[in-house]
């Protein structure tokens, strides 16, 4: 596997290396060894795993306090643009992002750490999306920031009338509402 710095100190992309033949293709997805090896020592408790179509935007998303979360994601079919914002307090990239395409051809994953809020739009027809947690999820430490946060200003690359958005995420604040996280 390829670790690959990002512009924000913590978040890694992960290529794997993928073998193919004429049967189709294997790849390691995860190997504990080799994440520790890389700075990644991180102790996954749960998995998720959402099916969505193009012009979905899921997030932005994160656990706060004791419940706040790690996460390793990748995409299992289609392709989508996977955004990830530091909220870390005292942070000298709060507020910034790193923007990753994550796709099933690449196999490609992004790991981000606690203190970031989570989300991604749908570039391809179908997606299916999965990711590991470090902590389990709790309904009452959920918050979030709105997707089209002026501030962020986030390029989810889809056309505005395109745009599918739960009614829960049309109603999260902007970031300056959002608490730093204290990790």
């Amino acid at each position: 596997m390829n670790f690959i710095k990002t512009a924000i100190d913590g978040v890694i992309e992960i290529e794997p290396r993928i073998f193919g033949d004429a049967r189709g293709y294997f790849f390691e997805a995860y190997n504990r060894e080799e994440f520790v090896k890389n700075g990644i020592d991180t102790v996954f408790v749960q998995d998720n795993q959402s099916g969505s179509s193009y012009g979905v935007i899921r997030g932005l998303h994160m656990q706060k306090g004791k419940h706040s979360q790690a996460k390793l994601l990748r995409v299992i079919e289609g392709e989508v643009l996977d955004v990830a914002v530091d909220v870390r307090d005292g942070s000298p990239t709060f507020g910034k992002s790193v923007v990753v395409r994550l796709n099933s051809s690449r196999g490609n994953m992004l790991y981000i750490p606690r203190g970031f809020l989570h989300g991604f739009s749908v570039l391809s027809e179908r997606a299916v999306f999965t990711y590991k947690c470090d902590n389990l999820y709790d309904r009452d430490s959920e918050t979030g920031v709105r997707f089209d946060d002026a501030k962020l200003n986030i390029d989810w690359q889809i056309p505005a009338d395109k745009i599918i958005v739960s009614e829960k995420d049309k109603l999260w604040g902007g970031i300056d509402d959002v608490t730093h996280y204290r990790g």
